[in-house]
């Protein structure tokens, strides 16, 4: 087997072909998220359509992604990405096609954006299950970091790449790109050996769905770690807002935009570097709770804002927290699960954070109709820090969980 090597620690020729094919896949998610806002928010010039998206990509997460890891259990995991991003491609080269011809609208837009989601809800399980195979035990915390700065890296070069497509060539060239850099993921894909789902073969049945829902409900620690994203994201994210800070509050048009998208994520680069050159936590649940609170304040700092750069930092502060509770909710929940069960698990966790993102954005959204952005988002980053202050007080055992004890039981 080849194998290359990071520092003291080995990872085969799987491992990379895996990270290569997400850089490529959470690049082009970036891309294209970025796009798509800014899309029809040039079309409507509508807080409540940007809004409208987050419920659009949210509609099919919880019945697909529940399949979809249940799928993940029982079939070979890399064939189920493949399948999946060959439907995303299909959607980019539909969107570029489209703007091309002048046949954009919203309706187009609204529909490309739900059979991604849809065809994520496949992707997302299966990728993260898949994962674990390709290391081994004692390497898996490290090549989590490893994955999570890869992610990082490729959440932060989407949203700038998008900003100088937009601002240079039109949106048009953007979902361009953003189907070329699926084709380079699926030729990834192709040359990654998946193993094949440990234990017993799972049938796709209502009860598999149960069991996996059954575990993350049992464990104090794993349901704590979902919860707290979850709800924290839902009131403090503000990424459905930055077409409008962009254009109308900063006045820094799409370059500007593009910058200001990727800033969340080169803090959270920044904070995945960090966590690769220091030993690992292991005070994890203090500092998952410390990290959203830090970005409840962020997201505070970046809705006062008026001045471009003091906008930057702070939604870079932002993602740094975001990145640290990230990664110790990753490595928990994968390290907790047994094998059999981590394609479900993995789905639950993808509901969670895909509701986060998806209902956050129309929360902001919707809230920033009825009264303006910034008041969208400071009230949310209130209620972030109110989140913290609840979870911590109402489940012990994940304000005092260690990543050097064994995970709590049942709770």
């Amino acid at each position: 087997m080849i194998e290359a090597s990071l520092g003291p620690t080995r990872f085969p020729r799987d491992f990379w072909l895996y990270l290569a094919s997400r850089f490529c896949t959470a690049t082009a998610s970036m891309l294209l998220r970025a796009a798509v806002a800014w899309h029809v928010y040039a079309l409507s010039r509508s807080a409540f359509h940007l809004g409208l998206i987050g419920i659009v990509q949210f509609l099919p997460a919880p019945p697909l992604t529940l399949v979809g890891g249940a799928l993940a259990d029982a079939h070979d995991r890399r064939r189920i990405m493949m399948v999946a991003q060959l439907v995303s491609l299909g959607c980019s080269v539909a969107l570029y096609l489209a703007t091309r011809g002048g046949a954009a609208s919203l309706p187009l837009l609204y529909g490309m954006i739900l059979l991604v989601a849809a065809a994520a809800a496949f992707d997302n399980p299966a990728r993260a299950s898949l994962l674990p195979g390709l290391v081994a035990r004692d390497a898996f915390p490290r090549a989590v970091t490893i994955a999570a700065t890869n992610q990082a890296l490729a959440f932060a070069t989407g949203p700038a790449v998008a900003g100088l497509m937009i601002g240079a060539a039109g949106v048009g060239m953007a979902y361009a790109l953003d189907a070329v850099l699926t084709a380079v993921s699926l030729a990834a894909l192709t040359l990654l050996r998946s193993p094949a789902p440990a234990g017993a073969r799972v049938r796709i049945r209502l009860q598999a769905i149960r069991d996996g829902l059954a575990f993350v409900w049992r464990i104090e620690v794993i349901l704590g770690c979902m919860a707290v994203d979850m709800f924290a994201v839902i009131f403090g994210g503000a990424s459905a807002l930055l077409p409008i800070y962009a254009t109308a509050i900063l006045h820094v048009g799409a370059r500007g935009y593009g910058l200001l998208a990727s800033s969340f994520e080169l803090g959270a680069l920044v904070a995945s570097a960090a966590l690769v050159a220091r030993r690992p936590i292991t005070r994890a649940g203090p500092a998952l709770l410390g990290a959203v609170a830090v970005y409840g304040i962020a997201t505070i700092a970046f809705g006062l804002s008026r001045w471009f750069p003091l906008s930057v930092v702070a939604y870079a502060a932002a993602g740094m927290a975001d990145q640290v509770s990230v990664v110790l909710r990753n490595t928990a929940i994968q390290l907790s699960t047994p094998d059999v069960l981590r394609g479900r698990v993995s789905a639950v966790n993808m509901i969670f954070i895909g509701a986060s993102n998806q209902l956050g954005a129309a929360e902001s959204g919707f809230v920033a109709a009825l009264t303006n952005a910034p008041f969208s988002v400071v009230s949310g980053g209130l209620g972030c820090l109110a989140v913290v202050a609840i979870v911590a007080a109402k489940l012990p055992r994940l304000r005092r969980y260690r990543t050097d004890e064994p995970i709590s039981g049942p709770r």
